[in-house]
């Protein structure tokens, strides 16, 4: 009943199509099931009794029947296609309200979770809910109709003719009851099989340039077909308890007609039933047995629609690790002074990561992290903008902590410039302007200048309106990186934070980018995490962070002399040369 409950909030923008389409199908089974009956009456009442007043009759019936043929229609093409039309509303709507839940949701759902089966829930899932939401109220409303219907108007023939085949639908119901409980297991392993399956897919041609350059085609066949047979192998499962569903039903349609046989055989023989009433019972045993395939059709349909509500109701329910306090205010005037008190960090409260550590950074200072790859540098950096929060402590900016501003305010505070850009498929223009979608040609041009990048992009056959390619893979590493510079330029943050932005980038690359960073970094408060020592000497601060925490800090020359922990990084990587 939950899901049930769940599941209709969704119906609410449209009551009125449903309620018009319920409606419809009402009149549609009414129009059904009194055909035979108006059948009988003129083969009883009219056709045996008065032959000469048939003539009379046939026009006034012809219209009738002409009326309900037409109302029959309209009723039909309603459901068909604003019934439909209200499916695929319900499912758009369910559609962007899990794409919303999937912005809301933490770095730490991310890191649990494969983006295949995140997109098979988006996509895939959502189809068989739309026609659930369609098919599903409409499908038992005319089935009831028409069984309940059909059985109240036999019992005006004969009543107990009517309960043996009564008896008989009985035991169908509880035959399609059992299998059901098993189709809805089967299909729920149906769900997460093909999750596996698009996970393997979207794994395999994200890192396609991976997989070619080691020659591993044959490996990711393999992996594919793995998690494919899986697959397969769920299907199998799947339909071979459709099929016994299937025939079962198909062997409890034809005891029917066989009960009618006997049954009306035996009741003609007696005397309790007229040879033209039997006529009208196979006649309400077709509609008997139509509303039972209907809802032998959505027994399959409904266990799909289910198992994929239930998928989508996991994500929906989830609640994001990462949220606004009741409590939270705006970064207003912003200095950009940060500060770590005591601050400790795990995840899954058992890989600790960060222990005790205090730091405070100036407004407008530069600080550079330093130190082993695994130390926390990231991690540090990510509690600023709260990608994830602390477990123990607490970080400020300008003495408010983070924990108490408004997640929109405290991230667009914060430019983060990474090693791995992400740029997103469409032009240059386009990228640039995801730091502030609302800036105009200039002041996109502009940012583009101060990052070094306008020039190239002149150069280009269609300029700013240059398309970049899936995750920018038209463009080589460092004018990737500078149009992510360019678009931080345009987003003008108080606060920067710089991830080993030149660290995978060649000589000439590094140089020109590094300009572009200086630049960047003016005025600004800027953390800086490299592996290049080179690019951090001029930093008003570096700190040395170790698996005990922070292990050195100060400027570049008294790190030297102190010959510690960051003069043997800075000897090893210039081999004893010391270059300024």
């Amino acid at each position: 009943m939950p899901v049930f409950k769940k599941f209709i909030r969704y119906y609410r923008p449209y009551k009125a199509l449903f309620y018009f389409d319920i409606f419809c199908a009402l009149l549609l089974s009414a129009i059904d099931i009194s055909l035979p009956q108006l059948l009988r009456y003129l083969t009883n009442g009219v056709f045996e009794v008065n032959p000469q007043g048939i003539l009379k009759i046939l026009l006034p019936l012809a219209g009738i029947l002409l009326v309900m043929c037409l109302a029959r229609f309209g009723c039909q093409y309603f459901i068909t296609s604003w019934g439909h039309i209200m499916g695929a509303r319900m499912e758009s709507n369910m559609r962007q309200d899990l794409f919303e839940h999937y912005q809301r949701l933490s770095f730490t759902y991310y890191d649990r979770n494969n983006t295949g089966d995140l997109m098979s829930r988006l996509v895939s899932d959502l189809f068989d809910i739309s026609e659930l939401a369609h098919h599903g109220p409409e499908n038992i409303f005319i089935s009831v109709v028409k069984l309940l219907g059909s059985f109240l108007l036999l019992l005006f023939i004969n009543v107990p003719m009517t309960l043996i085949l009564a008896a008989v639908a009985f035991v169908m119901v509880l035959f399609s009851i059992s299998q059901n409980k098993k189709m809805r297991a089967i299909f729920m392993d149906n769900r997460r099989k093909i999750s596996g399956v698009n996970s393997s897919v979207q794994d395999s041609l994200a890192g396609i340039r991976v997989v070619k350059s080691f020659g591993n085609e044959a490996l990711e066949q393999d992996k594919f077909e793995r998690s494919n047979l899986q697959f397969l192998d769920s299907k199998v499962g799947s339909y071979k308890i459709m099929g016994t569903f299937r025939a079962g039903n198909s062997f409890f349609e034809g005891l029917l007609y066989l009960t009618v046989l006997l049954s009306g055989g035996f009741f003609i023989a007696n005397g309790s039933l007229r040879v033209s009433d039997l006529a009208i019972y196979a006649l309400y045993i077709t509609i008997f047995i139509n509303p039972i395939d209907v809802l032998v059709e959505f027994t399959e349909q409904f266990q799909k629609g289910y198992s994929g509500f239930k998928r989508f109701l996991e994500v929906i329910e989830t609640e994001p690790d990462i949220v606004d306090s009741p409590d939270a205010v705006d970064l207003e005037d912003v200095k950009g002074t940060i500060e770590y008190k005591d601050v400790s960090f795990s995840y899954n409260d058992t890989e600790q990561v960060l222990n005790h550590i205090d730091l405070k950074i100036s407004a407008g200072q530069t600080i550079a992290l330093v130190g082993p790859s695994g130390g926390g540098k990231t991690t540090l950096c990510s509690l600023v903008p709260r990608f994830y929060d602390v477990t123990g402590g607490s970080v400020s900016i300008d003495g408010t902590d983070v924990r108490k501003i408004r997640l929109s305010s405290l991230r667009g505070s914060i430019g983060i410039v990474q090693q791995d850009v992400y740029l997103f498929s469409g032009s240059i223009r386009e990228n640039i302007a995801y730091g502030r979608p609302d800036a105009t040609d200039e002041e996109i041009m502009e940012a583009a200048r101060k990052a070094n990048i306008h020039d190239f992009i002149m150069d280009l056959e269609d300029g700013y309106d240059t398309y970049v390619g899936e995750r920018g893979a038209r463009l080589s590493g460092g004018q990737k990186q500078r149009i992510s510079i360019a678009r931080v330029f345009l987003k003008n943050p108080k606060i920067l934070i710089l991830d080993e932005a030149t660290s995978a980038l060649d000589n000439e690359s590094e140089r020109r980018i590094q300009a572009s960073l200086d630049l960047l970094s003016r005025g600004r408060t800027t953390i800086v995490i490299a592996h290049r020592l080179s690019t951090i000497r001029n930093a008003d601060e570096i700190i040395v962070i170790g698996d005990d925490g922070i292990i050195e800090r100060g400027p570049h020359d008294a790190l030297l002399n102190a010959d510690g922990v960051y003069a043997r990084y800075y000897n090893l990587q210039f081999e004893g040369l010391d270059e300024k």
